[in-house]
């Protein structure tokens, strides 16, 4: 019996929600703590809507006119988390046409992450638990977690490899 792409979707989802709760419980740490931002860039809304079917509510997308595109034609108790270098031109557009917009994860290198929270927290006089921290992805989410992050985006073991359109 075949299963629909859909159908995997779901499970992947599932199993990635396993995943987490397992290295939650590892470092020590509360489900609660931890946020799964599911990224699907490049995927169709009909894939994100079964992810969204199974319970999910948070997604991320990579490039503002996806994230433009896509948004009106999903549920808007969605929180959409738009991930990555966002031009300031860009801003105003994103934010204008993405009403449920939840976050925006934007950092330019890897150098600074969970020192940055720290330091940022320290200067802001906030306790760290008050100030998220995004990082991890598919390959590396669990280590994120034991890291200390608060948003693990995980794209390619929930939907499956990118399709991007061929190049003509």
């Amino acid at each position: 019996m075949a299963h629909s792409l859909e159908s995997a979707a779901a499970n992947a989802l599932r199993l990635v929600l396993e995943r987490i709760e397992v290295a939650v419980h590892q470092a020590g740490r509360s489900s609660s703590q931890v946020r799964l931002v599911a990224v699907s860039k490049t995927k169709s809304v009909s894939v994100i809507k079964e992810v969204y079917d199974a319970g999910h509510r948070h997604f991320g997308e990579n490039y503002v006119q996806e994230l433009i595109d896509k948004a009106p034609q999903l549920s808007n108790d969605i929180q959409w988390h738009f991930i990555g270098h966002l031009q300031s031109n860009k801003a105003k557009n994103l934010v204008a046409n993405v009403p449920n917009l939840y976050m925006v994860e934007s950092v330019d290198s890897t150098k600074m992450l969970a020192n940055c929270r720290e330091e940022i927290c320290t200067a802001l006089g906030i306790r760290e638990e008050g100030c998220e921290l995004s990082m991890g992805m598919s390959n590396d989410f669990e280590l994120a977690i034991h890291m200390g992050s608060t948003n693990i985006r995980v794209g390619s073991t929930i939907f499956g490899a990118r399709e991007y359109p061929a190049k003509q």
